[in-house]
């Protein structure tokens, strides 16, 4: 089990919330506490947007506690009554992300109707925000999460992974069940990493200058995760038509591999290359064309000629092969733009900071 940063944040808030709940004397620390559990999030965007939502839930709690508590009391059926149409308010107002707080608002606030009701409410109430913006002051000056490494490491395992069952596919050598599962792990790997995406997406600059490098990642990132999915998608045909792919002539078979072989290897250079552990390719050198788009299409073309007049179902699962491979090659290619571009407006500044980490 790791130790993560979220975990840490969540205890370093409760002791925050708890801390200041204690300084300011408040009857009933434990709501701090508590809403600092539900306030905290990885970034600190993500932190500010929730602490406006919490005030607005919050309110709506307090608000909605007060009322039935000064119209109808605090009776255990008005108390459910309440809950229903705090829930329904916070849906119709599209956050119910907070309805949980929203509901521990509620249930503090209608605990007590005594004399000094409104007093009391007010002061559960900011008891309750104390602990939101406890959270909100640890996600600010906590050390944020690196996403840039997170999601370029598990990019480049999930890569590695594809890669090598590709290759294994392309040789007969991949044994059935356990390529089938593996293509449903990396299936999760790469929801994962559109997760990891759009935390690093909302990450936010303290420099206004950083901006312009940051949405050229952003680009070069998408079109990482676009590739993988291309190189998934061929991987799923290869394992598909397996049957039918051993079944084609042994050259049509030789040339797949050939190409599928140049592909994934210009794709794991490309990996190695946008974090600079291969040097950049000299300008004047001609570019290494891995795939041979026209000689795989005329061959595709060709075997189609020789099998026209047999009712074959192998000529048109191949087909589908071909063309995962056609889409997955202009997908590097295209990448292998967009990463040089990309170095060559930053290539006197050391703003990729990509750092060996353990997954």
């Amino acid at each position: 089990m790791k130790l993560g940063a979220r975990i840490l944040k969540t205890g370093i808030a409760i002791i925050l919330s708890l801390f200041l709940a204690q300084i300011v004397d408040s009857p009933a620390p434990l709501f701090a506490g508590i809403a600092a559990i539900f306030a905290v999030q990885p970034t600190i965007y993500r932190s500010f947007l929730s602490i406006m939502e919490q005030l607005q839930g919050n309110l709506v709690g307090a608000l909605v506690a007060i009322i039935f508590v000064l119209i109808l009391g605090n009776n255990i059926i008005i108390v459910g009554l309440a809950a229903i149409i705090v829930i329904i308010i916070n849906l119709k107002l599209k956050i119910d992300n907070t309805i949980a707080l929203s509901l521990v608002t509620l249930i503090a606030i209608m605990e007590n109707t005594g004399e000094n009701f409104i007093e009391f409410a007010f002061i559960r109430f900011s008891t309750i925000m104390l602990g939101v913006f406890s959270a909100f002051i640890v996600n600010l000056v906590f050390l944020p999460p690196k996403y840039e490494n997170k999601l370029y490491f598990k990019i480049s395992n999930t890569v590695e992974e594809l890669i090598k069952w590709i290759r294994l596919s392309t040789r007969h050598s991949a044994e059935h069940t356990l390529l089938k599962q593996d293509i449903e792990r990396l299936r999760t790997n790469l929801l994962n990493i559109e997760q990891l995406y759009i935390m690093y997406q909302e990450e936010r600059n303290y420099f206004k200058k950083n901006d312009l490098v940051k949405s050229r990642k952003l680009v070069v990132f998408r079109q990482m995760v676009s590739v993988t999915k291309k190189g998934l998608e061929t991987l799923k045909r290869l394992h598909r038509f397996e049957n039918e792919l051993q079944q084609m002539p042994e050259h049509f078979q030789q040339s797949i591999q050939e190409q599928l072989d140049c592909l994934i290897y210009h794709h794991e250079e490309l990996m190695l290359r946008f974090i600079g552990k291969l040097r950049q390719p000299d300008p004047n050198d001609d570019p290494t064309v891995c795939l041979n788009k026209k000689d795989l299409f005329s061959l595709f073309l060709a075997q189609s000629t020789d099998m026209a007049n047999k009712d074959d179902s192998k000529l048109y699962h191949s087909m589908q092969i071909v063309s995962a491979i056609l889409d997955y090659g202009e997908q590097v290619e295209h990448l292998e733009t967009l990463i040089t571009s990309f170095q060559s407006y930053h290539q006197d500044e050391n703003e990729l900071k990509i750092e060996e980490m353990n997954e």
